[in-house]
């Protein structure tokens, strides 16, 4: 239980005082523990600031909308320990985003005209930024596509689980898909000058960012008010693609009644691990159940073994194929060129 709630403290990034009470009650009794957090503790930094050479961009001119008047903490980094499935490296969480970006990563291939907006996980909590972030865009510009890496506002900038009231909260406003929408259309918008069809413009998230896949995939009517011309303009995906999503399973194993699945919605890829530890497979099943009824067309990957949160990291399941099979969905949607036929 003492394990647990250290972890709940790390996760909501409060400050360095409580977490040295925290150490101070553990030191005695749970020696290896300590170690453990201090290894887990590397870095803490500033707000993250894309890699060099790259352009992030702030979604919103003159600040981002319906943020509640209050003092907010700065925006922070730290390096944490991967899950099982994605270790030999720690991974970066971003924490209180309030001034939310989109990077752009320019394709490392020849160019596709193809685009994707990646969606990172993190529970509304944080920003798994690298894990499921950095690293997704090398797969993605690899294969010839533009990534745009959204780094979105949290904490409870959408369905978020409170630990007071060990419930979940759906917020009146929901930020992150705000930020979400907004990103689909400056894409769109900027399609001419970042060399892509506007046609081809697609999202993929991982967990809590696969709840704002289905989310951009199903809500078409705009969360914010317009600023600019970029806001008249569609922020529905061309396809997307949901990894391990969560939030999408509600009480009795029910859809989230929020979002209205019909044959508009996007042309969806899921996959999902049976023995996922943090969202229920049902996230995806009743998702993917959903789908077939509206006619959509889906593609769903459900595995035995995978757990949770791998990205593209080293996991010695068969579910770390699951690049091969994007990208061979996406040829089929004429996404991405088919591949050469081979020549005995």
């Amino acid at each position: 239980m003492r394990i647990s709630i250290i972890l709940s403290v790390l996760l909501i990034s409060i400050t360095s005082q409580s977490i040295a009470v925290e150490r101070d009650q553990t030191r005695s009794t749970k020696p290896k523990v300590e170690q453990q957090l201090q290894q887990e503790i590397q870095a803490i930094s500033t707000a993250w600031q894309a890699p060099a050479g790259l352009r992030q961009i702030p979604l919103w001119p003159h600040g981002a909308p319906d943020m509640p008047k209050r003092d907010y903490p700065a925006e922070s980094t730290q390096m944490m320990t991967p899950p099982s499935v994605a270790l030999h490296r720690n991974y970066t969480q971003v924490l209180d985003v309030t001034q939310p970006t989109m990077t752009i990563y320019p394709p490392k291939t020849p160019n596709t005209g193809a685009a994707i907006v990646v969606f990172p996980g993190g529970g509304f909590r944080i920003l798994a930024i690298d894990l499921e972030g950095t690293e997704i865009c090398d797969w993605v510009t690899a294969q010839g596509m533009t990534c745009v890496l959204l780094k979105y506002r949290v904490p409870k900038g959408n369905h978020y689980w409170d630990k007071d009231c060990r419930c979940h909260i759906m917020p009146k406003v929901p930020l992150a898909l705000q930020d979400a929408q907004r990103t689909i259309r400056l894409v769109r918008a900027q399609a001419k000058e970042l060399h892509i069809d506007s046609n081809k413009i697609g999202v993929i998230g991982f967990s809590a960012g696969g709840y704002l896949v289905a989310q951009t995939s199903n809500i078409f009517k705009s969360s914010y008010r317009a600023i600019d011309a970029a806001d008249q303009l569609s922020s529905r995906p061309d396809f997307a693609i949901a990894l391990y999503p969560g939030h999408l399973c509600r009480a009795g194993d029910k859809l989230d009644p929020s979002l209205p699945v019909t044959k508009q919605t996007t042309p969806t890829f899921l996959l999902q691990a049976w023995d996922d530890p943090v969202d229920k497979i049902c996230n995806s099943t009743v998702y993917a159940k959903a789908l077939s009824d509206a006619g959509v067309n889906s593609e769903v990957h459900l595995f035995a073994k995978g757990g949770h949160a791998f990205g593209l990291r080293n996991n010695s399941h068969p579910i770390s194929t699951w690049p091969k099979l994007v990208e061979n969905w996406l040829r089929e949607l004429d996404v991405l060129p088919a591949t050469p036929a081979k020549i005995d």
